[in-house]
């Protein structure tokens, strides 16, 4: 097939293949799979070498709420966007790494931006994490004034932004990132 070139986006609703054929066989082999939670917004290296890498969607379509005390399920967290309203105090676990992992078909070197939207509630959310989820050193010290705090005020300047790394298929750190 001749190259094609388009003026404008080129969109699919079942994501796109980067494919080579065999010119010995016809077999065809697929080299990359761009899915549906698949965002690459800008390029400015001339060459990328690049092993188990994840992109995330940070346009986030779906989003969950939480709002009261609760351990968020690791679908909700895999949204990347969590919003409270509540009145009262919450503190939101995070599901376990084994759960997280296997929601985001982790590997060593996956990672997750986590918003958290307190701009409608009342009263601080404080993020937790459970078995196999660590704090990064930053967030256990609870250092400075942003980074490294797990709590997210109320209001305004409600909105936090934390990064999910995973250290392998079932255990991730959780460090503030904003």
């Amino acid at each position: 097939m001749a190259n094609t070139t388009f003026n404008g986006p080129v969109r699919s609703q079942n994501g796109f293949q980067s494919i080579t054929i065999s010119p010995t066989t016809g077999a065809v082999t697929v080299d990359a799979t761009f899915g549906t939670a698949t965002s690459v917004t800008t390029l400015a290296a001339t060459t990328v070498t690049a092993t188990n890498l994840v992109f995330t969607d940070q346009n986030h379509p779906t989003t969950a709420a939480i709002n009261a005390t609760a351990t968020a399920t690791a679908a909700e967290v895999a949204t990347g966007y969590i919003t409270s309203t509540s009145a009262a105090a919450t503190t939101i676990t995070l599901p376990t790494g084994t759960l997280l992992g296997a929601a985001l078909s982790a590997t060593r070197g996956t990672t997750l931006d986590l918003f958290v939207d307190n701009t409608a509630g009342a009263n601080t959310v404080t993020i937790a994490v459970a078995t196999n989820g660590i704090l990064s050193a930053a967030a256990a010290a609870g250092s400075g004034a942003g980074a490294g705090l797990l709590t997210v005020p109320s209001g305004v300047t409600g909105i936090g932004c934390f990064r999910i790394m995973f250290a392998s298929a079932t255990a991730y750190v959780f460090s503030r990132i904003a």
